[in-house]
């Protein structure tokens, strides 16, 4: 087998992985049912196990990350894809009088999972093609976001299968976690990073990659770069973890509950297709600048939320995918441009932690508004958690601002 046919199945391997990871982006399918069966309508609360996979996700990242520097991705991948599928599991077993049980599994354990195969494959894909960063990450990620457009119908007829809402979810959960053991095991059997041979006749043929100084992890953290990245990240995400958790809850409260699904198809589907195209984009117009287009379009599409009626919040939902999944797509190849990609996996790990900072917050200001929204049963009180959301992406762009121009000082 070749070098390059090597790296095409790494991708593939990657692509397989990150589309069964594609569910965490359809919690807004089980939002509603897992707030009333087991946390008595507090949507606050069962909205904060998706935050706490994905704060899981961003330390799970980190470890991974380090213990594939020190043993081998194929390693990493394989635990993380036990760890994933054992905690969706366990997760089916919650109840009522022991919600925890969920936040530990689905939350804790899941999102550590995650982190193990999240975004080590993403830099062994790198490393692999590093003068086509934007594309490949483009590629991997998108298959994350595709994955809920695949996983909702799925979701949605187990649930109906096992019960309905409010009970139909957690034998899901235990069904899901055997997808995982499956797919995420069996794809890191070909998880591999390329020679040290390959990785120096790949790089040296792009000038600008060949220039690129390999930051370690302690290295990266005394950087002004590192911090302008990370809170920005924080910043840049609420918009969109906000409809990804409650596209659904959101669309029935405005009188679309028949149809209501359509909008975590439209956030899904559009988040996949923003990964891809954005990140294609960026290597062409540069990461910094396709990130202050995306946060722009965040911040004026968060504003629009309120004022969506009828089927055009379906078409707002998906923009707002649209542009989220640009913005994911191209923090973890902006991180290899400032950082190098040597300790790509570690890095891009901790760069992570703003990202689930920005999930926890999120979730909890959605949460609060939502249950004003529907204490009243008005579904525009939830608009001030959208109007916080694009204060947070301009912030964002503030920050991108500064960074860009620091960057061209040193250039």
């Amino acid at each position: 087998m070749t070098k390059k046919n090597q790296g095409i199945f790494v991708v593939f391997a990657a692509i397989a992985i990150q589309l069964t990871l594609g569910v965490a982006y359809i919690w807004s399918v089980f939002q509603n049912g897992v707030a009333q069966s087991i946390f008595n309508g507090d949507n606050a609360a069962a909205g904060l196990t998706f935050s706490l996979l994905l704060v899981a996700l961003t330390m799970g990242s980190v470890i991974g990350g380090k213990l594939a520097l020190r043993y081998t991705i194929r390693i990493v991948v394989f635990i993380g894809g036990i760890i994933l599928g054992t905690g969706f599991i366990l997760a089916s077993f919650a109840t009522a009088n022991y919600p925890w049980v969920l936040w530990l599994t689905y939350g804790v354990m899941g999102g550590v999972g995650m982190g193990f195969t999240y975004s080590t494959t993403i830099a062994c894909a790198q490393k692999w093609y590093p003068h086509k960063k934007g594309l490949v990450t483009g590629i991997i990620v998108a298959a994350l976001g595709f994955g809920g457009v695949v996983f909702t119908p799925i979701v949605e007829i187990l649930i109906t299968s096992f019960g309905g809402i409010g009970t139909g979810e957690f034998p899901t959960f235990a069904v899901l976690g055997i997808v995982f053991l499956i797919v995420c095991t069996a794809g890191s059997i070909f998880m591999k990073n390329p020679s040290a041979d390959y990785m120096a006749v790949t790089t040296a043929s792009t000038a600008q990659a060949n220039e690129k100084r390999n930051y370690s992890p302690s290295e990266m953290l005394k950087t002004p770069k590192f911090y302008l990245v990370v809170f920005t990240y924080l910043l840049a995400c609420m918009g969109g973890l906000m409809m990804i958790a409650f596209a659904k809850p959101i669309a029935i409260a405005k009188g679309l509950e028949s149809v209501a699904t359509i909008g975590v198809l439209a956030i899904t589907m559009f988040n996949s297709l923003g990964r891809l195209l954005w990140g294609m984009i960026s290597d062409r117009l540069g990461r910094i600048n396709t990130i202050l287009i995306l946060l722009a379009g965040n911040a004026v599409l968060s504003l629009l939320v309120n004022m969506a009626q009828g089927y055009f919040i379906f078409v707002l939902i998906a923009f707002i995918g649209f542009f989220y999944g640009g913005l994911i797509s191209n923090f973890p190849s902006l991180t290899a441009d400032l950082f190098g990609p040597k300790h790509m996996s570690v890095n891009y790990g901790i760069v992570l932690l703003g990202f689930g900072g920005g999930a926890v917050i999120s979730s909890q200001i959605a949460g609060y508004f939502r249950n004003v929204a529907a204490d009243a049963n008005d579904i525009n009180l939830m608009f001030p958690a959208f109007l916080i959301a694009s204060c947070c992406a301009a912030a964002g762009i503030v920050m991108m601002l500064i960074l860009k121009a620091a960057s061209k000082k040193e250039n």
